[in-house]
C-alpha cells in the first residue's frame, strides 16, 4: 500500500470511538479558536475584500453565511470571505508552520450549512484534515520552507481534502484519490511575506476551494495518483527535493496524532514570533526604564529564514510588523504586549529607531520555538532572556483557551458573553447547531471596535 491509501484507510474510519479523547477534545478547542479568533477579526479589512471578490465571481444561491455581514452566498463564497476573516488578525492556530484550521474550518462548516453534510461528522473531519496536513509539514515543511513554498497552502489542501472526504464518509479507496488531486493541486509562495502584502490572507480561502475540489472529483470517479507523496514526481521530491521514507512515514499514521500538534498564538503575530514576544515580555519588566543601545536575538535558522523575519521597514502593513522580529521585539520593548491597534502603528518614531538597533542572528543551537535574546543597555549592562518552548506550552485547554479568547476579544469591545456563546457551540455543536454560531456573529458585529 502506498502512504495515501494508508492515509485513506485511517482517516476515513476515524470516529468517536476510535479517535482519543485528548485528541477529540483538542478538535474542539481548535474549533473555538478559529471562530474566536475570527470574531475578533471582524474589524480587520480583509473580509470585507475576499466577500466582494467572491459575489463578483461566485453568484449562485444563499447556501452559506458570510460572517463579517451576516448575509448569504454560495459555499465557494462563503469559503472564501470566512477564510479570509480567521485568517484576517494571523492569530489562527498553527501545526508547526501551516495554519490548517484557517483552511478547514470555514469549508467545512458551509458545506454542513448548505446541506451537503452533517454536522454529526464535522470534528472527525476535522481531525482528518489535521492529521494529514500536520504529518507533511512535520516530514517536509524543514525542506519546502526555505525554498520558498508556504507550508499553509502546500499542505492545506491536502488537509482540505481528507477533511471534506471524511465529512463526506467517502470511502478508502476514494478518499484516496481525493489525496492525490490534492497533491496535484498543491502550491504556494512565501513572498507575500517578504513583500508585505495581502495575498496571504487570501490564501487560506483559495487552499480550501482547492482542496474541496480535490474530493468532490474523486467523489464523481476521477482517476487520480495513489503514489501522490512518495512518487518519483510526487509531494516530497516535487516540492522538498528529497524522498520519504515510506515505512517511517506510514508508522507515524494513527500514532504520532498531528491534532496534538496543533498550537494557539497568544499574540497577533507570526507564530514564530510568539516565543520572542514573550521572552521579551519578561525583558521588559527588569528593564525598568534604562536606554537600550541595541538587541540581539538568536533563533533557530528555520525560522530566521521565513520571508520577512529579518525586515526593518520601512513598513506600511500589518502584513510586514506581524512577520519582523525587529518590529515585534521594539514593539514589545518600548509599548507591552501587541494588539492589533500597536502592530499597525507604523509611525511611531521611537519603535521605529529601536528597530534599526535590533539584530536577529541564526543560531542552529537554539531548538524551534524558542530564543535567547540579549539587550545591550547604555553603560555596557547586558540582559539576557533564554525561552525555551514547545508546541505544548501553546496548547491550551478548551477553558484557558475561553479565558485568553476574552481578553483578545475584549481588546476589539467585545464583552465576554461574545465570547461564551462561541464557547456554548464550540462545545457541542451538533447539539447547538450552525444558527447558534451566526447568532454569536450577529450579536458581535455591531459591537466590534472599528
Amino acid at each position: 500500500m502506498t502512504i495515501a491509501q494508508h492515509l485513506a484507510h485511517f482517516t476515513s474510519t476515524l470516529t468517536r470511538e476510535t479517535i482519543p479523547e485528548p485528541v477529540w477534545d483538542k478538535a474542539h478547542a481548535c474549533l473555538l479558536n478559529g471562530y474566536g479568533i475570527a470574531m475578533a477579526g471582524l474589524a480587520t479589512p480583509y473580509e470585507p475584500v475576499a466577500r466582494a471578490a467572491a459575489v463578483a465571481m461566485y453568484g449562485g444561491p444563499g447556501e452559506a453565511t458570510f460572517l463579517g455581514s451576516g448575509g448569504m452566498g454560495s459555499v465557494t463564497g462563503a469559503v472564501m470571505a470566512n477564510g479570509a476573516l480567521f485568517h484576517g488578525r494571523g492569530q489562527e492556530d498553527t501545526c508547526g508552520a501551516a495554519h490548517l484550521g484557517a483552511v478547514m474550518i470555514p469549508l467545512l462548516m458551509a458545506l454542513i450549512e448548505s446541506g451537503r453534510a452533517s454536522m454529526a461528522d464535522l470534528i472527525p473531519a476535522m481531525i482528518a484534515g489535521y492529521e494529514v496536513g500536520g504529518l507533511f509539514e512535520e516530514l517536509l515543511a524543514g525542506d519546502t520552507t526555505p525554498r520558498g513554498f508556504r507550508a499553509t497552502t502546500l499542505f492545506g489542501t491536502g488537509a482540505a481534502a481528507a477533511a471534506v472526504a471524511r465529512l463526506y464518509r467517502m470511502d478508502a479507496e476514494r478518499t484516496c484519490a481525493a489525496l492525490g488531486n490534492a497533491v496535484s493541486f498543491s502550491g504556494g509562495l512565501l513572498q507575500t511575506f517578504a513583500e508585505g502584502t495581502d495575498e496571504w490572507r487570501y490564501q487560506v480561502g483559495a487552499t480550501a476551494q482547492a482542496g474541496w475540489t480535490a474530493a468532490e472529483l474523486a467523489r464523481s470517479g476521477s482517476v487520480s495518483l495513489r503514489e501522490a507523496y512518495e512518487g518519483a514526481k510526487g509531494l516530497a521530491r516535487a516540492f522538498a527535493g528529497r524522498s520519504l521514507d515510506v515505512e517511517d512515514t506510514v508508522a507515524k499514521i494513527g500514532r504520532d496524532w498531528q491534532t496534538l500538534r496543533v498550537a494557539f498564538k497568544p499574540f497577533p503575530v507570526c507564530a514564530f514570533n510568539q516565543t520572542p514576544v514573550t521572552a521579551t515580555l519578561s525583558l521588559r519588566e527588569k528593564l525598568g526604564g534604562r536606554t537600550i543601545e541595541r538587541v540581539v536575538v538568536r533563533m533557530n535558522p528555520y525560522e530566521c529564514g521565513y520571508a520577512g523575519m529579518d525586515s526593518k521597514g520601512p513598513f506600511s502593513t500589518i502584513g510586514g510588523t506581524l512577520m519582523s522580529i525587529p518590529f515585534c521585539i521594539a514593539q514589545t520593548l518600548l509599548r507591552g504586549a501587541p494588539s492589533m491597534a500597536m502592530m499597525t502603528d507604523y509611525h511611531d518614531a521611537g519603535i521605529n529607531a529601536l528597530v534599526e538597533r535590533v539584530d536577529l542572528v541564526a543560531d542552529a543551537g537554539v531548538p524551534v520555538l524558542c530564543c535567547r535574546i540579549e539587550l545591550q543597555l547604555t553603560g555596557g549592562e547586558i540582559l539576557t532572556e533564554i525561552c525555551n518552548m514547545t508546541a505544548s506550552d501553546y496548547a491550551w485547554s478548551f477553558e484557558e483557551l475561553q479565558e485568553r479568547l476574552v481578553r483578545t476579544a475584549g481588546q476589539e469591545g467585545l464583552p465576554a458573553d461574545c465570547i461564551a456563546d462561541l464557547g456554548a457551540f464550540c462545545r457541542d455543536p451538533q447539539g447547538t447547531g450552525v444558527a447558534a454560531l451566526n447568532d454569536a456573529f450577529a450579536k458581535a458585529r455591531p459591537l466590534i471596535r472599528r
